[in-house]
């Protein structure tokens, strides 16, 4: 193998090198955030994961069985050398090696761990500046609503985010409607309703995304799923992102829009209230 130039032995070779994650972006991944010592949510996140290797025409192994996750983490937490809350990313991928012929459809899975400042969710106290991503479209197909590895479109967008000094850059479809940012969903509030883009178009299926529309509800706050338009935007009282690591980020501006946060500020405490009282 040649690695940056430089020749090295079959002994000396990563072996990640020769898997179809790396090689094919063949699998999918999950975010989760570990918070007071547990995942929240991870029931939604095991049934999204499972979801998405069936939709890949992937095994679920019996160590991504709910129960069987869940002391895996918590045997693995114990291990860690920092407390407090982290970012836990579980990449699951074919078995197998780099043709786009698969010889097998077993899964296998690793998840790595990064410490977080934050503790538990909460409305950061500035909001985010956002604008539309141009130059590529997310096409919906049936795994659009998962958390593929091939993620040319929000790479693409996340860069350009930071070279326009935005916080968060917004992703069309190809009917250039409005779905979702580079890492979160989308939400926007009228007149105290709530409007999200539906998985059709073909934004991912968060998982805060649906604790927050069953957070809504129960609170008796209307959620409609709807197509977004950046006319939509403009006319809007209140936008925010959501997803399980962040939870709930609120949109400063777009464009000469400004917002205001009063309804991510309540769902924000919603949430956290609930995860309290569980």
């Amino acid at each position: 193998m040649l690695l940056n130039g430089h020749i090295l032995g079959k002994q000396d070779t990563p072996k990640a090198f020769a898997n179809r994650g790396f090689l094919l972006a063949d699998g999918v991944f999950e975010s989760m955030r570990l918070t007071d010592n547990h995942v929240p949510f991870l029931g939604l996140h095991v049934a999204r994961l499972h979801a998405a290797l069936e939709a890949h025409g992937m095994g679920v192994p019996e160590s991504l069985q709910e129960s069987r996750l869940q002391d895996s983490l918590e045997k693995w937490r114990q291990t860690w050398s920092f407390a407090g809350d982290a970012r836990i990313r579980l990449t699951a991928y074919r078995e197998g090696q780099g043709r786009y012929m698969p010889d097998t459809d077993e899964t296998a899975w690793v998840a790595t761990a990064e410490r977080m400042d934050a503790q538990g969710f909460s409305l950061d106290p500035k909001g985010l500046d956002v604008d539309i991503f141009q130059d590529m479209r997310k096409h919906a197909s049936s795994v659009s609503r998962y958390k593929n590895i091939a993620s040319t479109v929000y790479v693409h967008a996340a860069r350009h985010a930071r070279i326009q000094e935005w916080g968060d850059a917004l992703i069309l479809n190809a009917d250039q409607n409005i779905i979702e940012s580079s890492r979160s969903n989308l939400f926007v509030v009228s007149n105290g309703v709530l409007y999200t883009p539906s998985l059709e178009d073909g934004c991912v299926g968060g998982i805060m995304r649906a604790v927050l529309i069953r957070t809504a509800l129960d609170r008796g706050v209307k959620v409609y799923e709807c197509t977004l338009t950046p006319q939509t935007l403009l006319q809007a009282d209140e936008l925010f992102l959501t997803n399980a690591v962040r939870g709930i980020e609120w949109v400063a501006s777009y464009k000469t829009k400004r917002y205001f946060h009063s309804m991510a500020e309540k769902l924000t405490a919603w949430i956290q209230e609930d995860l309290t009282s569980a």
